[in-house]
């Protein structure tokens, strides 16, 4: 029975050289990235901003938004943000924090039971207080800030000087394109981001690894080989294991974001953006900025006798 290989033996991808084009376009996307973060801004779920999310789907029919929101605001909280999403009639209404603290938000919850549960049956409903929602940014924070460091630390010790910094460059830089993709989107950020973020810097660090681990094996069998050439060489030997851990993941995540929910929705469209940006780093970011470090004085010194260069690995 033969082996299914998504990429054959002896590929000879010259991937270094693209890195003309991989490094302003990350640069592009970064700075992107920082406008708007100091612009627009991140759209903080109910999570962090405190208020009420209600979601509700029409009992029969198509919802009429315009009437939805009206009675909303006549409720007497503010305005209301109604949206409709989904295909089953569903709609999503937020009202802002109420001073008051928890009571004043139930109120609010009752409140609108009353003027819709005759036409709408209520799927999802949550309120967050000002208390609450100032220990889940604390909290989430904290989080993110002790894992990133702990991963860091993890890869300074993992590897030679020189290859920690171009893993930990490369797993700095899917955070910041996956904050992006918060910031375009405008996808609500709550505590399922944090959890999605969180499980991205795990996936970016074992794509990191995996091929790093190649390249310092490499380093010490090929001792004559040009550093382009063995980085090629590297990500070329990794490729197959790349592709099918990539492509069975998308595929899992393609069928949550399917059939998975609106609840999962969120989550799901931000791994899936996730592993494409770590496959991209691994081989486009993270390898080629070895390129600039003395890696293999780094990594070769005193090891073993000089290997015959494979036939194909040079340029």
């Amino acid at each position: 029975m033969r082996l299914l290989r998504i990429v054959p033996d002896g590929t000879r991808f010259k991937i270094v050289r693209f890195r003309r084009f991989s490094y302003p376009f990350s640069a592009a996307y970064s700075l992107l990235v920082l406008v708007l973060f100091l612009t627009v801004g991140l759209n903080f779920g109910i999570d962090f901003r405190g208020g009420t999310l209600i979601e509700m789907q029409a009992k029969s029919g198509k919802p009429e938004i315009a009437s939805v929101r009206q009675t909303a605001n006549a409720l007497g909280f503010g305005e209301a943000e109604v949206q409709e999403f989904g295909s089953g009639g569903e709609i999503s209404m937020r009202f802002a924090l109420q001073p008051g603290g928890e009571p004043a938000q139930q109120q609010v919850v009752v409140k609108a039971r009353e003027a819709f549960s005759a036409t709408y049956d209520f799927r999802r409903v949550e309120t967050v207080g000002p208390r609450v929602s100032g220990e889940l940014v604390q909290a989430g924070t904290l989080g993110v800030v002790l894992a990133i460091v702990g991963v860091l630390i993890y890869l300074w010790f993992r590897f030679e000087m020189q290859l920690a910094i171009g893993a930990i460059l490369g797993t700095l830089h899917d955070i910041v394109l996956t904050m992006g993709f918060f910031l375009i989107t405008q996808l609500e950020f709550n505590l399922t981001s944090i959890a999605a973020i969180l499980t991205i810097v795990g996936y970016s660090l074992n794509e990191t690894v995996v091929v790093f681990d190649r390249t310092r094996e490499l380093l010490r069998r090929y001792k004559t080989m040009s550093i382009p050439d063995l980085l090629d060489l590297s990500v070329n030997s990794t490729l197959s294991r790349t592709a099918i851990t990539s492509t069975t993941t998308v595929l899992a995540l393609v069928a949550l974001v399917l059939f998975g929910g609106t609840a999962i929705e969120g989550f799901a469209l931000v791994m899936l953006f996730g592993v494409v940006v770590c496959t991209y780093s691994a081989m486009f970011i993270s390898t080629p900025v070895l390129l600039y470090l003395d890696v293999r004085s780094g990594v070769s010194r005193g090891e073993a006798t000089d290997e015959k260069v494979p036939a194909g690995a040079k340029s």
